[in-house]
């Protein structure tokens, strides 16, 4: 199955929240852990336990893991096997972009099965150019993966580059231009996703009904609400995977208390699936 196939599945069996597990140095202290190795290790497979089985996508930032190097990214492998073991798609954080050879070597590591730290999707940013990116689309093809294309970010120096016009189009435009061609005949869904903020004081203009989902970080702990989806998205709201991170693990170390947040975030987010 495609990747847009089985997120079209995840997502009508658990819901479309979709939970950060990002370790980051205030969490760890605030779960009563050390900052180093040990504490990450029991924060963040103490996370996985506690969310993957209810989650239908996961999404850990590799850079919280990497600052603690080779054994950091153990502890991401770990929660990579140990989520979709549980029955979660596993979006990886990466937000890598680069040309060429250096780009296959980045789609190879995050998407290819044979690697440890292969996964279900991965962000990307698209800012040399989207034809930077079709080694990664070209490996996510082969091996039914997804992509999640930065397009339209919330943070405030996103503007001066997604929003400048070339060709009559802004860039936000035209990514989501790429990714509509991508997308084209996919049923249920497509694979190639963007990433849109959901804290965006207004849609920019952009026509996001491209036949892909659409992650939108911000939502929850940073300020992003349901109506903001409904507001942003529109009639794409059903095609979007609502984000925190923060906002649930905060809750921990306590299980319960994180397994009843996603739990009832996903019924707040299914009025909005149509």
């Amino acid at each position: 199955m495609s990747f847009g196939s089985r997120l079209h599945a995840a997502v009508a069996d658990r819901g479309p929240f979709c939970v950060g597990i990002d370790p980051h140095a205030g969490l760890l202290r605030a779960w009563g852990y050390d900052d180093d190795v040990a504490g990450l290790e029991r924060f963040a497979l103490g996370a996985v336990e506690a969310l993957a089985p209810h989650c239908s996508i996961v999404k850990p930032q590799s850079a919280f893991y990497e600052r603690f190097g080779s054994r950091g990214v153990a502890v991401l492998e770990r929660v990579i096997a140990e989520s979709r073991a549980a029955g979660a798609l596993v979006l990886l954080d990466i937000k890598r972009g680069d040309i060429g050879s250096t780009s296959q070597a980045y789609a190879d590591a995050y998407l290819d099965p044979a690697s440890p730290l292969a996964s279900d999707a991965v962000t990307v940013s698209p800012f040399l150019g989207f034809g930077s990116l079709q080694p990664f689309v070209d490996t996510a093809v082969e091996h039914d993966a997804g992509l999640f294309v930065l397009a339209a970010t919330s943070n405030a120096e996103g503007p001066e580059v997604q929003e400048a016009v070339t060709g009559g189009r802004s860039v936000s435009g035209t990514m989501l231009d790429h990714l509509r061609r991508l997308n084209d005949g996919a049923v249920p869904l497509g694979s190639f996703g963007a990433v849109v903020g959901a804290t965006l004081e207004d849609d920019r203009g952009l026509d996001l009904a491209f036949n892909g989902p659409i992650l939108a970080p911000g939502y929850g702990e940073q300020g992003g609400t349901t109506a903001d989806i409904r507001r942003i998205f529109g009639a794409s709201a059903g095609n979007v995977l609502a984000s925190s991170s923060r906002g649930v693990l905060r809750l921990g170390p306590d299980a319960a208390a994180m397994r009843e947040a996603v739990l009832r975030t996903n019924d707040e987010l299914r009025a909005l699936q149509g």
